[in-house]
């Protein structure tokens, strides 16, 4: 793994576990076994490390969920927090501390949460063999809630975010 991989990963961690405010440079330099001058050289600021950081999640994140149905997109989510943790959304979380003041990392939110409701009304379209706007919404604000809600409830809110959506799919369908 090259320096900057190492150290977007080893601050992904941090940003997850401490929050980005919490999460200082030399707590950063540390983690990722590096001295500042490198980590400034690899990262340029912390914005732009956050921005970084987003970026390769989103990524991950919309690997993830390269599924053709709507119950395959929670059984995916499943997965997701099972591996990643129950902390709710990174890119939320982030919003809410820096407050939508910081345009780099606002951009990097703005485009993955474009991406994600984008990809959830194309399995939707797919589930049901053809569009439905109103059904992606829904199923949209069903996972975001679940994924929130898993911090307190663990995996039984996106149980019962599934068996919703299960619901609304089937009377789509009808």
């Amino acid at each position: 793994m090259d320096k900057t991989s190492r150290l977007i990963a080893t601050a992904e961690e941090l940003f997850d576990r401490h929050g980005y405010i919490a999460t200082g440079m030399d707590r950063l330099t540390e983690a990722a076994d590096m001295s500042s001058r490198t980590l400034y050289k690899h990262a340029g600021s912390k914005t732009q490390l956050m921005a970084a950081v987003l970026a390769h999640r989103g990524q991950r994140f919309m690997h993830r969920i390269e599924v053709e149905s709507v119950d395959a997109l929670f059984a995916a989510l499943e997965e997701w927090l099972q591996v990643e943790g129950q902390r709710g959304c990174l890119f939320l979380r982030v919003q809410g501390e820096t407050g939508g003041s910081t345009p780099e990392i606002s951009e990097a939110i703005k485009a993955h949460k474009t991406a994600f409701a984008t990809r959830v009304q194309e399995i939707v379209a797919t589930d049901l063999g053809q569009e439905n706007p109103v059904l992606a919404n829904q199923v949209l604000v069903l996972c975001e809630g679940a994924i929130h809600a898993a911090i307190y409830r663990g995996l039984d809110a996106l149980t019962a975010a599934r068996s919703a959506a299960a619901i609304l799919v089937a009377r789509a369908r009808s």
